[in-house]
């Protein structure tokens, strides 16, 4: 039995903050190399284990003003701040797609959201999180928008090797490298939801991004060098999240 639209939008929407709250977990653990699996959540100040009245999304930070009930150590005000992006973006998939496909925009929106924190803070795209993104772009693509098996793939091969080449010819003409690794990974997991047509959208809105971001900093009198490390992740997934909501901008134009 088909669930109705409205379920669907309830699912969507009552997810994101728990998806926040999972969200912030990952950002902390996983480039530190913790354990995050298997284990149970605890505080860092003291080592309580967390129950589950210390861990409802938004409604715990707020009742215990961000502090731990036992300690009184700061929480992570990350948890908060994932939890209520998680739930923007669950209520933006709701409005912007219908159905089943509302929550697999929802899970694209949230991994893209991890990928951007991780990127943002770190310079790092773990293969954990963009390959396993690609493989589920795929079966979106294949299984919800009903397109050929070879969509994806296409898309996947044209979004690596597009950012890769750009990687190489860089590294020969400087000697050095221009682009993090994890970025053709990323473009080519983009590409297996977006499709290789949606891929020159994504790179425009990204380098769009990433000069709004140098202009705000010469604005505030920030020293900007050529040599600056920029976290091109980051940008990739603005640029994902306005392609797939908006679609190519070649479709836009032809309105």
């Amino acid at each position: 039995m088909q669930l109705p639209t409205i379920a669907w939008s309830v699912i969507t929407v009552a997810l994101g903050p728990f998806v926040g709250s999972f969200l912030g977990l990952l950002s902390l653990r996983l480039p530190a190399e913790r354990p995050w699996a298997a284990s149970r959540s605890a505080c860092d100040g003291c080592g309580r284990k967390l129950t589950p009245i210390d861990l409802v999304p938004i409604l715990s930070f707020a009742a215990l003003r961000g502090r731990c009930r036992t300690c009184g150590a700061a929480i992570p005000k990350r948890y908060l701040l994932l939890e209520l992006a998680c739930l923007v973006i669950g209520a933006w998939s709701v409005v912007a797609f219908p159905g089943p496909l509302s929550l697999a925009t929802a899970i694209l929106g949230w991994w893209l959201l991890l990928l951007a924190v991780i990127d943002g803070e770190h310079f790092w795209l773990p293969d954990r999180l963009t390959l396993p993104l690609g493989v589920v772009g795929a079966g979106v693509s294949i299984i919800l928008l009903d397109e050929p098996f070879t969509t994806p793939l296409i898309g996947a091969a044209v979004g690596f090797l597009s950012l890769w080449l750009v990687a190489l010819l860089y590294r020969l003409l400087r000697g050095r490298e221009g682009l993090g690794g994890g970025d053709p990974r990323l473009l080519g997991a983009i590409g297996t939801w977006t499709g290789w047509t949606g891929l020159p959208s994504v790179v425009l809105w990204a380098g769009l991004a990433g000069l709004s971001v140098a202009a705000a900093q010469l604005v505030l009198r920030r020293k900007v060098a050529l040599d600056d490390r920029l976290p091109f992740g980051v940008f990739l997934a603005i640029g994902a999240w306005l392609t797939w909501w908006l679609g190519p901008l070649h479709t836009l134009l032809a309105r």
